[in-house]
């Protein structure tokens, strides 16, 4: 029955309170300031190591970007893909109004790659998550395409600068599968946070190899 419904719902938010997920606002998941901040637009992000192509953040990874990141990666907040997705996909509508995406018959999201197992551990990729929402807002000509992972000896990445990231990343990234329905496609690297923008040149490269041809790099954040 409904009230029961009610009932339970109420003392579910007793012990489990609902909290904004970019800035823990009590009594919504994504409060309107928070939807309303990673939604501007797009700004060029300008690494230490190039990826050969354009990278663009949703913003600085602060406030409600660094929060909502946090949350749905290391929290299991799964709710806020939804939303993220729809930033993402309005900022690739801004930036192809901007003439910074070509007009292709098929676009590809690719998420960065990620271990198999981080990706269980966290209930599965969120990166692949949010591209999953975007992707529909963004038409029949776009889809997500998960071909990358990164290989179990590559080390952990935190703490090390640019030149070790990169140094520990070649070679460590590798393509699933990448047959015929993907050479030759168009693709947009998508990624959490961009840092020393390794990761990214080393997929942008692999990629490359494989006949993925990315025109650019959308990131939810930019360190």
């Amino acid at each position: 029955m409904t009230w029961r419904r009610e009932v339970f719902d109420a003392g579910a938010d007793l012990v489990f309170p609902v909290l904004c997920g970019g800035c823990e606002r009590p009594g919504t998941r994504w409060c309107r300031r928070c939807e309303h901040a990673v939604s501007d637009v797009p700004i060029a992000a300008h690494p230490r190591v190039d990826p050969g192509v354009a990278v663009w953040a949703l913003g600085r990874y602060r406030g409600p970007h660094r929060h909502a990141i946090i949350e749905i990666k290391e929290h299991d907040r799964r709710d806020l893909a939804r939303p993220l997705g729809t930033a993402l996909a309005r900022g690739i509508r801004v930036l192809a109004g901007w003439g910074e995406l070509p007009d292709a018959d098929r676009m590809l999201l690719i998420p960065a790659p990620t271990r198999r197992m981080t990706a269980r551990r966290r209930g599965g990729d969120p990166v692949t998550a949010v591209a999953n929402h975007a992707a529909p807002a963004l038409g029949r000509r776009v889809h997500v395409a998960p071909l990358l992972m990164t290989s179990a000896t590559a080390r952990d990445s935190a703490g090390l600068d640019a030149r070790a990231r990169a140094r520990n990343l070649r070679g460590a990234v590798r393509v699933r599968a990448c047959g015929s329905p993907t050479r030759g496609a168009t693709a947009i690297l998508v990624d959490d946070v961009l840092t020393t923008g390794a990761t990214a040149a080393e997929s942008v490269r692999v990629l490359a190899e494989n006949g993925v041809d990315v025109v650019a790099v959308v990131v939810l954040a930019a360190a």
